[in-house]
């Protein structure tokens, strides 16, 4: 009995030991020498889902400028004929929305991923607002919908007029060197329904 404890025990033992082992590679791999950093300059707080009163056009603008910039962290990497910053750009080439309830309601829409195509050097900005925040047809879905004044024009979860959220925008990209790379910023929104237009 105890003969087979101890060939347990070691057998159990060489497996972590494996395992541990396999996670260190991975995340050698996944460590880059750059990292993303994403920011943004948001333009819009209150969104109104019945769109822009008459003689206002604030609700055709964008929410946010997002802001990408790729900072050095290792020192740069070198292959033979190429600059060292040519390896160290990153190419986003994906993003993810998500959405997290900050006024105690928990209803959120789906998450999304769309595809994007962007390269950002070393030390250098880019901005963009291209992103879409939002699936078209989430008005008339939860918790969206409920704001409508056909459905009672409250959040049942908060008793609200108002629903506020924080959407989160996640950026994916590789190094050209091909190491992964991702950053992520949010922004706080309310949505209401003819509650003046967006703000």
């Amino acid at each position: 009995m105890t003969r087979n404890t101890n060939k347990i025990a070691v057998t159990a033992a060489a497996i972590l030991l494996m395992l541990a082992a396999g996670s260190c590679n991975d995340i050698n791999r996944q460590e880059a020498p750059v990292s993303l950093v994403v920011t943004n300059t948001q333009t819009l707080h209150q969104l109104d889902l019945a769109g822009d009163p008459t003689g206002s056009t604030n609700c055709q603008q964008t929410i946010a400028t997002i802001h990408m910039t790729a900072v050095l962290l290792q020192g740069p990497t070198t292959t033979p004929g190429v600059a060292p910053s040519d390896l160290n750009q990153v190419k986003v080439d994906r993003y993810r929305v998500s959405y997290v309830r900050v006024d105690g309601g928990h209803l959120v829409p789906s998450p999304f991923v769309r595809s994007t195509s962007t390269l950002v050097s070393v030390g250098s900005e880019v901005s963009g607002t291209s992103f879409v925040a939002f699936d078209p047809n989430a008005i008339f879905q939860a918790p969206f919908a409920a704001l409508l004044p056909q459905n009672g024009g409250r959040d049942p979860e908060t008793g609200r007029t108002v629903i506020t959220m924080d959407v989160i925008l996640e950026l994916f990209g590789t190094t050209l060197a091909g190491e992964r790379v991702s950053g992520n910023t949010r922004m706080t929104l309310d949505f209401c329904f003819s509650c003046g237009g967006c703000a």
